[in-house]
Order: structure tokens, then C-alpha cells, then sequence
């Protein structure tokens, strides 16, 4: 790591920060909601983590695949399951060509494979997580009403290949997205908003 081209990783960051302008399209079809690629890869490396901590798996390496798993949509863009029947990508192809002259080839490719070949333990609750975000959005559109999200997590639920995994979907399912707020450490500061006695 020492000898990088730091013009060329100067590149490859202003490609990255392209993920915070590529909308999630799946959010088209259900109608509310809306997010960018950088948002749910945030996420889903905070979930990466938790679902690694809970299995006994190696949390740094479930991390980073969250983190990196969509990197290739700098490129290729975000598809949905739609899109997906009619259009081809070679996301392998993008990510190298992304990562070309960095420096991090090695290490980030390999972590694209594992995740593409789904040969760890780690890769499969790095999938996990990516489809737990999903749940987590839809489960708060779910509560503002939109009627389709409840469809829509009958089949991410399904998608969930880790015990970990599906355990914490469950809970999910089963709790208000505005629990954390309205139930915090003293719910009774609504009460006493300004400080009153």
C-alpha cells in the first residue's frame, strides 16, 4: 500500500462519491420511499456487523463486503429485479475496471467474489444484510401506509439465507419504525419539552 498512485485513488474516490447521486430504482415500482446506493450501503454495513457479531463470523471481513457490494453500480448503474430480466451487466468487469491501477485490486476483488460466489459464512450474511436493509425500508413504508410494501416483504423475507438473519427480520417485522424515537431512554421529554418539572 505504500507505493499508490494517489492521483489515480484520487479518481477512484470521486467515483465512489457517485453513489450518493445513484438512485435505488426499486423505490419506481413501490411507489414511496427513496434512496441512493450510498445510503444502503452505510446501512448495510452497520447491519453486516451486527448480523457477524451475532453468528461468531469475522466481522471486518462481513463488513467490507457490505460496504464494497454495490461499488460496481458507480459504473453499471442501480438495477432493479425488472430491469434485471432484459439488461445484462458484467458488474465483475466494472468493479475491476473501477479499481484498475488503485492498488486495491486484490483485496476488494476478492471480497467481490466471495460475495458472488456465496462460499462463506460471511458472505452469506453480507447478502443478509443487503436484503435486511431492503426490510427496513419497507417495513417503515409499511407504517406510513403504502399498502404494496407488505407484498413486496412477504418475498425479501424469503431471501434471507443466515438463522442471524432471519431472526432479526423477524424482529424487524414485529417492531414500529418510530419505536427508538418514541420509546427512547425517557419518553416522558415529551412531556416535559424545554425543560419543565
Amino acid at each position: 500500500m505504500n507505493n499508490l498512485d494517489l492521483e489515480r485513488i484520487s479518481h477512484f474516490l470521486h467515483e465512489v462519491g457517485m453513489l450518493k447521486r445513484t438512485p435505488r430504482t426499486g423505490y419506481q415500482f413501490l411507489g414511496t420511499g427513496s434512496e441512493n446506493v450510498a445510503e444502503h450501503s452505510f446501512r448495510t454495513a452497520v447491519i453486516g456487523y451486527i448480523l457477524a457479531g451475532m453468528a461468531g463470523a469475522d466481522r471486518s471481513r462481513t463488513v467490507l463486503m457490505c460496504l464494497f457490494h454495490d461499488l460496481p453500480e458507480t459504473r453499471v448503474g442501480d438495477m432493479n429485479y425488472v430491469n434485471r430480466i432484459y439488461n445484462q451487466t458484467d458488474d465483475r468487469k466494472a468493479l475491476s475496471d473501477a479499481l484498475e491501477g488503485t492498488g486495491l485490486e486484490d483485496d476488494i476483488l476478492d471480497l467481490f467474489d466471495d460475495l458472488e460466489d456465496v462460499e462463506s459464512t460471511e458472505a452469506s450474511l453480507a447478502h443478509d444484510a443487503d436484503q435486511l436493509d431492503l426490510i427496513l425500508n419497507l417495513r417503515e413504508q409499511q407504517d406510513l401506509g403504502n399498502k404494496y410494501a407488505v407484498k413486496w416483504l412477504g418475498y425479501a423475507t424469503q431471501r434471507l439465507r443466515t438463522p442471524e438473519g432471519r431472526a432479526l427480520g423477524k424482529r424487524i417485522l414485529d417492531t414500529d419504525h418510530t419505536d427508538w424515537w418514541f420509546n427512547g431512554p425517557d419518553s416522558s421529554w415529551w412531556v416535559r419539552k424545554n425543560r419543565k418539572k
